[in-house]
């Protein structure tokens, strides 16, 4: 496929994340894709390597607690070969009240027209905060 095909996959990923459009995110990626999210699982518990399966469980657990969906925007894309190397900003309104507003940077590679592999970079602290901190702590 074409670095333009993978550049509109991209943006409809996010496009799909802020329609709430679980099985088009998963449509969208290969059936053996892996999807990373560096960090230490003692500080933050979504930190890992995810095969497909267990991302569509995160995805669809964390759209469980924005009942609003999660708005996601691309603010910058460079593409070359299989891969697309994304920014992008989040914002999301959490059902305990708080709210989730991240930026990120992504390195998605690409096969045969859908998403293979991705590595997600974020603010972690943020995301810990924002998600998984008790309520004494952030007030």
């Amino acid at each position: 496929m074409s670095i333009e095909h993978n550049k509109a996959t991209t943006r409809e990923l996010f496009a799909r994340f802020t329609e709430g459009n679980l099985d088009g995110i998963m449509d969208l990626l290969t059936e053996d894709a892996t999807w990373l999210v560096p960090g230490n699982r003692d500080d933050f518990p979504t930190a890992g390597l995810y095969n497909k399966e267990r991302i569509g469980r995160l995805f669809n657990a964390m759209l469980n607690q924005l009942p609003d969906g999660l708005k996601m925007t691309v603010t910058g894309m460079v593409a070359e070969g299989n891969k697309v190397a994304v920014e992008g900003e989040s914002h999301g309104d959490l059902t305990n009240g708080r709210i989730y507003k991240q930026k990120y940077h992504f390195l998605m590679e690409f096969r045969d027209g859908k998403i293979c592999a991705v590595r997600e970079y974020l603010d972690t602290q943020h995301a810990h905060l924002v998600w998984f901190a008790a309520a004494e702590v952030r007030e």
